[in-house]
């Protein structure tokens, strides 16, 4: 067991320094962070393509008129002031039928908004909050930093799973636990997380360039807790998504950049 560990910790060392040099091949918009991108444009479109065009199939697409209306002309003044930071984006925004309040991106711009956060959207500035925090995901290509964060932990363990091949069944089976959940935790999750916040500093900066009062958002994810019940039971640090209060301190944080950015416009 002793070697095996020994063995487990030079895997780990020696790719460590792989792992880093990858971490800065691109750039996020807005924030300036280096993230891992091993997807072309070209494939993020197809991928979101072909998942978005499948999510139509099985989702049931909602005939509400006005709802459809409302979404489309917001989303459409959000990603107009996301167009520099994703040139090539097919932006699409399609309302689901459904009763989660809850909403999402696939990559290239496809952006789903399910019917039962629109109550709790309450008006333009509250749907800007949402369609502003999605199109963030996009324009920082998350999606793709995710895929590629999966085939590191994918190639990882393949390592793993060589350097371990002479190893006793029991050492193989706890040495990949202990990988999986330490990837999980230690990589993945944050990394989701830091997404999800992410996406919310960029959303504020994308609803005030569109002339959306960036205030709005305090209010609206006020209304998330209430209407959902809030965020904040359960292990947080198994959460991909940051607690609603700690959320809604970091957006208050935030405020003064994004709001240094918002030109009202005629509605």
């Amino acid at each position: 067991m002793q070697k095996s560990l020994s063995r487990f910790a030079w895997v780990l060392a020696l790719s460590l320094p792989a792992f880093l040099g990858f971490n800065g091949c691109a750039t996020v918009p807005i924030t300036g962070r280096k993230q891992l991108n091993f997807f072309s444009p070209g494939q993020e479109m197809q991928l979101g393509l072909s998942s978005f065009e499948q999510m139509k199939k099985e989702v049931p697409v909602s005939r509400d008129a006005a709802a459809i209306a409302l979404v489309q002309k917001v989303g459409k003044r959000i990603a107009a002031a996301a167009a520099n930071d994703l040139p090539d984006a097919q932006w699409e925004f399609v309302v689901f039928e459904s009763k989660e309040a809850n909403a999402f991106c696939l990559p290239g711009g496809k952006i789903g908004v399910y019917t039962g956060i629109l109550p709790i959207t309450k008006d333009e500035a509250g749907l800007a909050t949402v369609l502003g925090h999605e199109v963030a995901h996009a324009s920082a290509h998350h999606g793709a930093e995710r895929m590629s964060e999966a085939l590191l932990r994918e190639l990882g363990g393949q390592v793993l799973g060589m350097s371990l091949a002479k190893s006793d069944p029991k050492t193989q089976a706890a040495m990949s636990m202990v990988y999986g959940l330490g990837t999980q935790l230690g990589v993945a999750l944050p990394h989701s997380r830091q997404n999800e916040s992410e996406a919310d500093a960029m959303g504020l900066i994308y609803m005030a360039r569109a002339g959306y009062n960036p205030e709005a958002a305090v209010a609206f994810w006020e209304r998330f807790a209430a209407a959902t019940g809030g965020s904040d039971h359960g292990l947080w640090f198994l959460r991909t998504h940051p607690v609603t209060t700690d959320r809604i301190r970091h957006i208050k944080e935030l405020l003064p950049r994004a709001k240094a950015e918002f030109r009202p416009q005629a509605r």
